[in-house]
């Protein structure tokens, strides 16, 4: 398998742009007038700058441009958070000053006034590094006052320039980013077809998920770009309306990227035996493609799609609002943001009803419908004394999903199992804050209560909880249900009646078995000692972490800890 450095070197050549004595670059003519493709190979694509284009270029083009005094800083594309001092965090968006670069996987690099290693495949080189420059002293003396004012005033004249760097930078990347979509459906889709002894039907529908809908969509959208584009005066491009009139069409992406995870399972499989590694090696050598493994292929979708919202953020700041395109620029990023936020969202929920699965297999003498059927989060859970209409008090264990409340009791001897014992309806209920005091419906006494009524029954359902902050959590999780409800709604968020069935039937496959708990902080990977970078003998961290793919898009909700209740009050058994 690919080393995700290697990966990350790959991506970030398609990103990198050596910016010339006047300011331009070399665009790469990988498609023709029309925006329809040609034949072209590898060393098509690497004609616009050859040093740089091959394995390890990119390490040899950065580190020159710091060694001849240049200022060189790269964009997170991801959120990286870490427990070790010596690595740099930072948040997706966030400005990185890289100061080395030797390591293809681990880099050198400065943000607010701390310098640490951070991963590589978590940044991507900026495309206008001149503006870099203007910001780096931190407290200018007079004559850098003078320069910087000078650099200042040229940066104003050269901001036509800037634009044509990123519009230009977009449609090389988008050209690049055609002919690897159809390296994988030519080179690897096709020929796995022809092995059927080789690939069921099913593991190809795995590894590949949609590739083919999403080739089919970016051809027909860089034919929308190419039309738009100026070849004379590339600044003077008007591409906004593009991702606007195409933003619905990313909506494909969404499933490519939930299918991803499995996609990478099930071809790890296959790459334990030697014959389908070799297949794959010759599939790549026929298609005369770059030397990276399948693998790092099959990532492209998911990194191109969280990395549109980074290059039209950088191209509305080059947007003057005087500019024709500045409105459709402005509404284009705020749509990519959607998307790749909505994307996000899907990859979460999917990741949930999986859990909401095996919790619902769990749960003894389970009646109705499937919980799955009409929620896909879990919101809140705690106990509640649920108080019925003869005043009789019922000790329940209550689970707050969107759409419902689900209610279960502990068994009197073993307290981790839980009998079902009914739902709510959360979509015909009103919620009514009770102060302490005596109940008109009940007629009785009530501390840290409150009550749920029917708009179709006009039932009334009190509750009670142990301590006022118990109450003051439920009373805003039942505010955050309806909320994120309207949300979904809003967002047309949805899980398809397919995955539902699976996450279903893979928790009754499961049965019973142990919980593995499912606690969502990451375990730091394990490092080395960090030496500062003036020793002569530098030692890299041991690995990699893992990427934060679909953190482009900060999440609206924090990661919910209620499974580790899950984990105590329900365990699966055999």
């Amino acid at each position: 398998m690919v080393a995700r450095g290697e990966i990350a070197r790959f991506w970030s050549l398609e990103s990198l742009h050596l910016v010339s004595s006047d300011g331009g670059t070399e665009p790469s003519a990988l498609v023709d007038d029309n925006g329809s493709e040609e034949d072209f190979s590898y060393e098509d694509l690497c004609q616009a700058s050859p040093r740089y284009l091959q394995p390890g270029g990119e390490q040899l083009a950065i580190n020159e441009l710091i060694s001849d005094g240049n200022v060189v800083c790269a964009e997170a594309l991801w959120d990286h958070v870490t427990m070790d001092d010596q690595e740099l965090g930072f948040k997706a968006g966030d400005v990185i000053q890289v100061l080395e670069a030797s390591n293809k996987d681990w880099w050198w690099g400065r943000s607010e006034d701390k310098e640490a290693w951070f991963p590589a495949s978590f940044v991507r080189l900026r495309v206008n590094q001149e503006e870099l420059s203007e910001n780096s002293s931190s407290t200018p003396s007079e004559e850098q006052d003078e320069e910087a004012s000078q650099s200042r005033h040229r940066h104003c004249e050269n901001k036509q320039q800037m634009r044509t760097n990123v519009i230009r930078e977009i449609m090389d990347t988008e050209r690049v980013y055609i002919k690897h979509l159809r390296d994988i459906c030519e080179g690897y889709l096709r020929q796995c077809r022809k092995h059927t002894g080789m690939f069921t039907v099913a593991q190809l529908a795995t590894i590949f998920g949609n590739i083919e809908d999403i080739y089919k969509f970016q051809r027909k959208f860089l034919k929308d770009l190419e039309k738009q584009y100026n070849k004379e005066e590339p600044h003077l491009s008007e591409i906004g309306s593009c991702f606007l009139q195409n933003q619905e069409g990313f909506a494909i992406y969404s499933e490519y990227c939930n299918n991803h995870p499995g996609a990478c399972l099930e071809l790890a499989n296959l790459m334990k035996q030697g014959k389908y590694r070799h297949f794959f090696e010759a599939c790549r050598l026929l298609q005369q493609m770059i030397d990276i493994a399948i693998d790092g292929f099959l990532l492209t979708p998911v990194q191109k799609i969280c990395k549109y919202p980074l290059q039209l953020a950088e191209l509305l700041k080059y947007t003057t609002q005087e500019h024709g395109d500045y409105s459709n620029i402005k509404a284009a990023y705020e749509a990519m943001k959607n998307v790749a936020c909505l994307i996000n969202e899907r990859k979460r929920k999917l990741e949930s009803i999986d859990k909401i699965a095996r919790w619902q297999v769990s749960i003894v003498g389970w009646e109705g419908l499937d919980i799955l059927d009409r929620s896909s989060e879990l919101i809140h859970s705690g106990e509640l004394t649920k108080i019925t209409k003869q005043g009789k008090s019922q000790q329940r264990m209550f689970f707050l999903f969107d759409h419902q409340l689900v209610s279960c009791k502990k068994d009197l001897l073993r307290r981790d199992m839980l009998y079902y014992k009914g739902r709510l309806d959360m979509d015909e209920m009103e919620l009514v804050d009770l102060g302490d005091g005596r109940d008109k419906d009940c007629n009785l006494s009530v501390k840290n209560a409150f009550k749920l009524v029917s708009r179709t029954t006009d039932e009334v359902y009190l509750f009670c909880a142990k301590k006022q902050e118990d109450k003051a959590r439920w009373l805003q999780a039942c505010a955050d249900e309806r909320r994120r409800v309207q949300e979904d709604q809003e967002m047309g968020m949805e899980i398809s009646e397919n995955q539902k069935k699976l996450a279903m039937l893979n928790a009754q496959k499961a049965g019973h078995g142990k919980s593995k708990g499912y606690n969502r902080c990451p375990v730091a990977p394990p490092h080395q000692s960090l030496h500062p970078i003036h020793q002569r003998h530098i030692t890299m961290p041991t690995s990699v972490p893992q990427q934060q793919v679909f953190g482009l898009a900060e999440p609206k909700r924090k990661p919910s800890l209620f499974w580790h209740t899950f984990n105590r009050l329900t365990p699966f058994r055999k």
